[in-house]
């Protein structure tokens, strides 16, 4: 028989790994843009999907979102922009990233902006752009598939 402080026959030391966290996103509507319905039904397919969602609500400044990422750890940034401002904000966003040595943080957005100026934000660092009509499932999957936890 196995003395005090022994392992007997039959047990066995069970070592737990932890389970990966979750995916972490950062769900944003930067600048005076009031329409968020896009986002919040975004945000909605995301959590369905067991994703984290951080929705930082309307009127948000470049300057928090960033704040906001790098405070939650969030894995990447989605912005819904329907304003006509994407090019300087989507810009902003990215430079405060680099600025903040968060550069790891993955941008992508949606709204209403024209097919011209994605090539233009691909450029600047933005990940992905959805446009208008793109299924949930589709962006659920592109952000599964794009991040480097989960």
């Amino acid at each position: 028989m196995p003395g005090k402080g022994e392992v007997g026959a039959g047990y066995r030391s069970r070592v737990s790994t932890p389970a990966p966290r979750p995916i972490r996103v950062i769900v944003a509507k930067p600048g005076l843009d009031g329409h968020d319905r896009g986002a919040k039904v975004v945000a909605r397919a995301l959590r369905d999907a067991g994703i984290e969602v951080i929705y930082t609500g309307l009127h948000q400044t470049p300057a928090q979102i960033v704040d906001t990422a790098i405070q939650e750890d969030a894995d990447l940034i989605g912005l819904s922009i329907l304003s006509g401002a994407h090019l300087t904000l989507f810009a902003e966003v990215m430079n405060l990233l680099r600025q903040r040595d968060a550069g790891d943080i993955i941008v992508f957005g949606g709204g209403i902006i024209p097919e011209d100026d994605i090539a233009e934000l691909e450029g600047m660092g933005v990940a992905r752009i959805f446009t208008p009509g793109t299924p949930t499932q589709q962006i659920v999957e592109w952000v599964q598939d794009h991040t480097p936890v989960g």
